[in-house]
């Protein structure tokens, strides 16, 4: 399996998920910075966090993490600690930090950056607020940035509300924003992460395969497992964020179709909900079979986005194990 090392910023909560995501990313992926944000935890402890996952895959020197937001635009910060634990990455036993995080905000980060250099794609697997200000900051980055990969949302149900799923729930104005700015925009819903269900042969086989990262990995698992088997009843650990950054190292691994995409803000029953316009795909089984010419045309808004529908999860898989055999 071939990757690509597409030029990429990282913006993200970790989280357990994201820590998954982060060991796909440097290994196959050309990350110019991470950017933090509060969502899953705290700002101060996602930053930590990232740092401390750098450090064990030994990019911490040629990686930098640049902290953005510590809460959403209009609304408090909601948080995650039933999933993630007090400091949003419980489980693991990783040292305090040796490097430090970078002094420049991540909004500032992620506009010089994207200004500077070409084809940037953005992979977001947090809350979107870093990523809104960025482009109110300076509306120039819209024609710059290649696309927008993004963790959150849903074609479907939600998970933090019946109708909306925790990123962007969490900052939807961010999400609004994003969504209608004009870059295109892969959503990455949990619709299509749900299908990407860590167990507990997977730890094993991680621990079998014995590197310092994927050690990491198994007990970033272990404790993923039974928070959501406590807390949602799920078996098994949904590693939500690592599909995001699996579809731009290896998008054979996901399969998707052009929407409209946006995000209501004032429904009370709906708030945070990701409305998607699907209805050309009208069909039998439209999210197996989405090569062929749609059975309508647009009706409402051209799509301003793809929405992620089938993960090959054994492809997934496979990925993950290589990925942890050449890892630190």
């Amino acid at each position: 399996m071939m990757s690509t090392k597409q030029k990429v910023i990282i913006d993200c909560d970790p989280g357990h998920d994201d820590a998954i995501g982060l060991i796909i990313g440097v290994q196959h992926l050309n990350v110019l910075g991470i950017t933090t944000i509060g969502g899953n935890s705290p700002l101060e402890n996602v930053t930590t966090n990232a740092i401390k996952v750098l450090e064990v895959l030994g990019a911490a020197d040629k990686i930098g993490v640049y902290p953005g937001h510590n809460c959403p635009m209009v609304a408090p910060l909601t948080t995650a600690p039933q999933f993630h634990g007090e400091t949003g990455l419980d489980g693991p036993v990783l040292a305090d930090p040796v490097h430090r995080p970078k002094s420049k905000h991540a909004v500032d980060f992620i506009v010089d950056t994207v200004m500077k250099e070409e084809d940037v794609v953005i992979i977001a697997t947090g809350p979107l607020t870093n990523i809104a200000s960025a482009i109110n900051r300076e509306p120039r980055i819209v024609d710059r940035i290649k696309e927008i990969c993004i963790m959150g949302g849903s074609v479907t149900f939600g998970n933090w509300t019946p109708t909306a799923e925790f990123n962007i729930f969490v900052d939807p104005e961010a999400a609004s924003r994003v969504f209608n700015s004009g870059i295109h925009i892969k959503m990455t819903g949990i619709n299509l992460t749900r299908q990407c269900n860590f167990k507990s042969s997977h730890v094993r086989e991680f621990r079998k395969i014995g590197t310092k990262t994927a050690l990491l990995a198994a007990d970033l698992t272990d404790f993923f497992i039974e928070a959501c088997e406590d807390e949602s009843e799920l078996t098994g650990a949904t590693m939500h964020d690592a599909c995001a950054v699996a579809w731009i190292a290896f998008p054979e691994l996901i399969k998707s179709a052009p929407m409209h995409i946006d995000v209501e803000l004032n429904g009370n029953l709906t708030r945070g909900m990701t409305v998607c316009d699907y209805r050309h795909l009208r069909g039998e089984d439209p999210a197996v079979d989405l090569e062929r010419k749609p059975l309508m045309h647009f009706r409402g808004e051209k799509p301003n986005a793809e929405a992620a529908l089938e993960l090959d999860f054994n492809g997934f898989v496979e990925m993950f194990y290589e990925t942890l055999k050449v890892s630190a």
